[in-house]
């Protein structure tokens, strides 16, 4: 039996971003408890570098560097920058102090969100589509009439293609905000 497009496609999607989200709370809850709150200092900046050590991937794959598999540098680059933004958001704790770091935090959830959903979605949509098209030639249809069955699917995937777009952006005004952030507590700190 096949599972349906929302339990193989979505709902991992929604399970790595819940998991995220909870393993902070988690993380800082413990923290406070065991009066260890200084300790979620320090995991910002190790979030930070962890992040930033995550864009190797994007090093290599505008061929910068030239040592590593690009495949094995992505799901690099997805899993160092969700443990990443874990930490980040055990920094960031639950404080309502300032608006900057908000910001940021409200970025890094949109940027990984929009990370996931190249992970999960784009990938599978993709694999699904080809699959589509393979079960239609197994049944006797011609590849080009496949093509033809499949043309709005195929659009579907060719915009989803694009999620880049919104991605990179994204994560450049998360780049700013947090040097915006990192610049003010340099200069405001006693």
């Amino acid at each position: 039996m096949q599972q349906s497009v929302f339990a193989k496609y979505v709902l991992p999607f929604f399970q790595w971003y819940a998991l995220m989200i909870v393993l902070a709370i988690i993380i800082d809850y413990f923290l406070h408890r065991y009066h260890l709150i200084v300790v979620g200092r320090y995991l910002g900046y190790l979030g930070t570098f962890v992040v930033i050590l995550s864009f190797i991937y994007s090093l290599r794959k505008r061929q910068l560097i030239r040592s590593g598999s690009p495949k094995e540098l992505l799901l690099l680059h997805e899993y160092m920058a969700w443990v990443g933004s874990v930490m980040i958001l055990v920094h960031a704790g639950i404080h309502f102090n300032a608006i900057l770091p908000w910001l940021a935090i409200l970025m890094l959830l949109i940027a990984v969100a929009s990370g996931l959903i190249g992970k999960f979605l784009l990938k599978k949509s993709h694999d699904a589509l080809k699959e589509k098209k393979q079960d239609l030639m197994n049944k006797g249809i011609t590849e080009a009439e496949a093509e033809k069955n499949l043309f709005l699917d195929s659009i579907t995937v060719d915009l989803m293609r694009k999620w880049r777009a919104v991605h990179l952006p994204i994560t450049l005004l998360l780049g700013v905000l947090v040097l915006i952030h990192i610049i003010t507590i340099v200069m405001f700190s006693k």
